[in-house]
């Protein structure tokens, strides 16, 4: 990227494939990247250059590794310790309690003056309530004490792609920048659960909290049916047999969907998860679940085969199925289709699914930080 003077620059650490970079977009400069995946480093490689990408432990980094002084940094640190779908480890799990690795270095930075104006911290939903929200706790205590006013959105991809993928940005404001205005909670980025948990914080979190707010999302026009390939090599269709077999596994709701959808008389695409479920019997039991409601499903890391997402197309009687392809992964993600994917399918799918989405970014990044950075006024929530 060529410097523009006066642009504001950002590390960008648990850095994937560089999505945080796509929606920031090319008026940001990055300083640093970081991720301890050999193999997502490479994409990152093949697609930025090679000059940022430091490759190992976030706690193995050292100020000698960081150069200049970020107006920004971004951390969407390991989620599989917060999530709903996960082992209950918390931010004491091996995996989420890379935050503190990053703690450590923004206090350090801090120490050497190069403090950030700006932190990002992305993850799952789960993060509000993991532990009977005491990891929430503990990561807005944590972050307050380095000096940040502390706010959090609940941003759902849906708003801006044709995927349901809700997350939670925390964007913290260097105290010296932030104002006093406290606001109010707002939807559609403040949801319950959110409000719920800033409601049980510890007086002395809950003192640097702001409401953080956003305009309206404006309607998009991406539709599901748009981003599907006709024949992707990477997803071949299924034959007559695999996609009855999938079918089979419908329950009597979801079969009642594909009967609608074979009734509407146009061409219908939508998604399929496989999902383990107790039957009436109170055994577990796979089901395939689908939806036509012109969504993909949350794209997730593809660590089983029930987390990899099908597609079925359904024209009248006709009904195809397959995976989803990477290329149409990549879309839903938000990223270009000149965006370099890893050759293998399922690193592919590991790299999308475990990376943000871009357009949510770019929203955040047009209506928050870009006045931020540039020091302008502070939005708190009406």
């Amino acid at each position: 990227m060529t410097e523009t003077p006066g642009q504001p620059t950002f590390y960008e650490f648990f850095a994937g494939g560089g999505m945080a970079r796509a929606g920031l977009g090319e008026g940001w400069r990055c300083l640093f990247a970081n991720d301890f995946d050999a193999g997502k480093a490479q994409s990152y490689r093949r697609n930025w250059g090679d000059g940022e990408m430091h490759v190992g432990d976030i706690h193995g980094l050292t100020m000698a590794d960081l150069p200049g002084a970020p107006d920004l940094a971004w951390a969407s640190f390991p989620c599989q310790d917060l999530s709903l779908a996960g082992q209950g480890a918390g931010l004491k799990g091996a995996r989420s309690g890379a935050f503190f690795g990053f703690r450590r270095i923004i206090d350090e930075l801090r120490g050497e003056g190069r403090a950030p104006k700006l932190l990002v911290i992305e993850n799952v939903l789960g993060a509000l309530t993991s532990n009977g929200g005491a990891d929430f706790a503990q990561l807005i205590t944590a972050l307050a004490a380095l000096g940040y006013a502390v706010g959090a959105l609940t941003i759902d991809a849906a708003h801006f792609l044709p995927q349901s993928r809700p997350r939670l940005f925390v964007l913290c404001v260097r105290a010296d920048l932030a104002g006093a205005a406290l606001g109010e909670p707002a939807p559609p980025w403040h949801s319950p659960a959110l409000t719920r948990a800033v409601a049980a914080l510890p007086p002395d979190a809950k003192a640097h909290w702001r409401w953080w707010s956003l305009p309206a999302p404006v309607a998009h026009n991406l539709r599901l049916v748009d981003l599907i390939e006709e024949n992707p090599a990477d997803a071949p269709w299924h034959s007559r047999e695999e996609t009855a077999r999938l079918v089979g596994l419908m329950s009597q709701a979801n079969l009642r969907k594909l009967d609608a959808a074979r009734a509407a008389g146009l061409r219908m695409v939508g998604t399929i998860y496989r999902r383990t479920r107790l039957d009436e019997k109170g055994d577990k039991a796979q089901r395939a679940e689908v939806r036509f409601d012109g969504l993909a499903g949350c794209l997730r890391t593809p660590g089983g085969g029930s987390s990899r997402q099908f597609i079925m197309v359904v024209d009248g009687a006709l009904v195809r199925t397959r995976l989803l392809s990477g290329r149409e992964a990549a879309r839903l993600m938000g990223l270009p289709d000149d965006y370099i994917l890893p050759v293998r399918y399922n690193e592919a799918y590991h790299l999308l699914g475990d990376g943000l989405a871009v357009s949510a970014v770019r929203f955040l990044r047009e209506h928050l930080l870009d006045a931020f950075v540039r020091g302008g006024p502070v939005q708190a929530a009406a």
